[in-house]
């Protein structure tokens, strides 16, 4: 299990950092795989992919620079943490079955996510990648939780 890859996902938000720092805390130095997964298309890309003007995988490429930009930039913030970090990049529709899918390419012992914390009707609607990734891994997964707040 030593020898496995942890996968680390990496957004660019507080929560994703505090998951990179707990891995850290955690599970100590190790190899990690930095995943960003971005959209295939936006809505917004979605409506002007319907235009004969816009090549067909124009915005697909533009998402992939953005994912994997983000991803290098969680890979180096996971190196100053200790880990020996590689930045990944991909497209996936919905975002928890891309996670999932590249846990499984690598073979992860164990996929590392933060959570924004949210609940009742918000979670409802806006719904918790953190969530859907736990109830299909067939691995381990460390949801961490958004920072205490005072009432």
């Amino acid at each position: 299990m030593d020898e496995a890859p942890i996968l680390i996902c990496y957004d660019g938000s507080d929560a994703a950092g505090r998951a990179i720092d707990a891995a850290a805390a955690l599970l100590g130095p190790r190899r990690a795989i930095v995943l960003d997964i971005g959209p295939v298309l936006t809505t917004a890309e979605s409506y002007a992919a319907i235009s004969s003007v816009v090549p067909g995988n124009a915005f697909e490429e533009l998402n992939m620079d953005d994912a994997l930009g983000r991803a290098r930039a969680g890979a180096e913030l996971a190196r100053q943490a200790g880990f020996e970090a590689e930045a990944r990049g991909d497209l996936a529709e919905p975002t928890w079955e891309g996670i999932v899918v590249a846990a499984d390419e690598i073979d992860a012992a164990v996929i590392v996510i933060g959570s924004r914390g949210l609940s009742g009707a918000k979670e409802l609607f806006e719904g918790s990648v953190s969530h859907e990734v736990a109830a299909h891994a067939r691995r381990p997964v460390l949801i961490v939780p958004p920072p205490a707040t005072r009432h």
